[in-house]
């Protein structure tokens, strides 16, 4: 079994919309390709303050990112660092709040675009700053950061779904319709990461509900679907098994063969 990893992190993806909609994902689940896991996010259900949590751990109070005005490089320790410190490859095709999470904060749109420096926690960096920035075009950057690169640890961080979601409401067609059009793009992207020896991570920072809104406690903005394939070594459909958020962080360093670092609590699915 490889020790790389891919997460792709569907902004806004609701559980429900994810098992509806994404054909492709639920073919590899019914096959026992994939492991498919119920998440339950981590409290506020709003995007920077789960972007750390996901990447530490820990959830608001403890790394301190409480809102998405809060504008500053993480200070607890954190996926990027942990294979850092391990001599992994890092990667990123991702929101620029990513970038001011990992690399350097404040966002500068010219200089912090497009990185490729060792020095960086996210060495291999390709940002945008407009949300509705298109996913196939994300997804394609994605793609070229594993062929031109191989990292280790890659993050690929569509923000379609809640672009769509905040303008139409989850209960819209075209809420509905960019999920089938992310199943489509993985379709094509997860057979040749399965060959190049990734360990696949699909998942939501948070949910999204009718109104075009989340950050509060309901199930609609809370669930997030969690899938992990892997390659060469059978799933285990659906598992009916509901998860902690705080989990991801450790299943993450778990897959890269990387010491789990003491602030990360949980247990790792793996």
């Amino acid at each position: 079994m490889t020790n790389k990893v891919v997460l792709v992190l569907c902004d806004a993806l609701r559980y429900d919309t994810a098992i509806a909609q994404m054909g492709f994902l639920w073919h590899l689940v019914e096959t026992k390709a994939a492991s498919f896991y119920k998440v339950i996010g981590e409290l506020p259900s709003i995007s920077r303050p789960m972007y750390e949590t996901i990447h530490t751990g820990l959830p608001v109070t403890e790394h301190g990112v409480t809102s998405n005005q809060i504008v500053r490089r993480s200070q607890v320790p954190n996926v990027f660092q942990a294979a850092r410190d391990a001599d992994k490859i890092t990667a990123a095709a991702a929101y620029f709040w990513v970038s001011e999470l990992y690399n350097r904060a404040p966002y500068n749109l010219v200089d912090d675009r497009e990185v490729d420096d060792e020095s960086l926690l996210i060495q291999h960096g390709r940002f945008y700053s407009e949300d509705f920035y298109p996913d196939v075009e994300l997804f394609a950057t994605a793609g070229m950061l594993t062929r031109k690169f191989n990292p280790d640890y890659l993050l690929v961080h569509p923000m379609g779904m809640d672009d769509i979601g905040h303008k139409y409401g989850s209960d819209s067609k075209k809420y509905r319709r960019n999920a089938v059009r992310q199943d489509m793009i993985l379709a094509n992207l997860i057979p040749e990461w399965l060959q190049r020896g990734y360990n696949i991570l699909v998942t939501g920072d948070h949910g999204m509900n009718a109104d075009g809104m989340h950050g509060g406690t309901t199930a609609d903005v809370r669930e997030v679907p969690l899938y992990l394939i892997r390659p060469g070594a059978p799933g285990k459909g659906d598992t009916e098994e509901t998860l902690s958020q705080l989990q991801i962080a450790p299943t993450i360093c778990t897959l890269l063969g990387i010491p789990i670092p003491e602030t990360m609590h949980h247990a790792p699915i793996v």
